[in-house]
C-alpha cells in the first residue's frame, strides 16, 4: 500500500497494491496491521466497528457530516463510479481548523481516503452513479451527529459541479461552522 499526507493532518490518501493479470485484479482493501503502521495508530486503535455502503446518483451531495460525540474516523472509498471526496478540519484548536482537502475517489483509481475524527465528510457523485463504502472507528450516534454548509464561505470548498447539487434537506439547512456545534 502507497499512502501519501495530504495538506490537512492525519489525514492519508491510500492507494492499495493491485494484482492484475488477464484474470482481472486483486487487492487488500483493508489490512489493519499494515494500516496502523502506515498512518501511526498503534493496530488497536485502528479497530473499525461499522461499514457503510451508500448508492447515489451523479449530482448528489452529501455531507458535511460529524459526530460531536462518539467522533468517527472514516476509511473511504468508492466501490463503483467515481466522487469527489472532501474532508475539513474541525479541530477547534488545530492550525488548519476550517481548511478542507478533495480528492477524486473511484472504482478506477481504487484510492482511499482516512479521516481521523475531528474532521466533517462529505462527496459529491461525479459519474451516472456511484458506491462508496467506508469503514467508520465509531458506531453512528444519531442524537450526536451535525453538519455544516457545504458551500459555507468561510472554508470554500471548490467542489467540481456542473449544476446545481442534489440535497437532502438536513444539508440545505446545515449551519455554517461559525455556528455549528463545535467539534474540541
Amino acid at each position: 500500500m502507497h499512502v501519501s499526507a495530504t495538506p490537512l493532518p492525519d489525514v492519508y490518501l491510500i492507494e492499495p497494491d493491485v494484482h492484475e493479470d488477464e484474470r482481472g485484479y486483486f487487492y487488500e482493501s483493508f489490512n489493519q496491521r499494515e494500516f496502523a503502521r502506515a498512518v501511526g495508530l498503534p493496530c488497536d486503535d485502528a479497530g473499525f466497528v461499522q461499514d457503510n455502503h451508500t448508492r447515489s446518483r451523479r449530482g448528489v451531495l452529501r455531507g458535511l457530516h460529524y459526530q460531536v460525540r462518539q467522533p468517527q474516523g472514516k476509511l473511504v472509498r468508492a466501490v463503483s463510479g467515481e466522487i469527489f471526496d472532501v474532508a475539513v478540519d474541525i479541530r477547534s484548536k488545530s492550525p488548519t481548523y476550517g481548511k478542507w482537502f478533495g480528492t477524486r475517489l473511484s472504482a478506477a483509481n481504487r484510492r482511499q481516503l482516512w479521516l481521523p475524527p475531528g474532521f466533517a465528510h462529505g462527496f459529491l457523485v461525479l459519474s451516472d452513479a456511484a458506491e462508496v463504502l467506508y469503514k467508520c472507528t465509531e458506531y453512528y450516534a444519531p442524537a450526536h451527529e451535525a453538519g455544516i454548509r457545504w458551500d459555507d464561505p468561510g472554508i470554500g470548498i471548490a467542489w467540481p459541479l456542473t449544476g446545481p447539487p442534489v440535497l437532502s434537506a438536513k444539508d440545505r439547512n446545515a449551519p455554517q461552522l461559525s455556528v455549528a456545534e463545535a467539534f474540541t
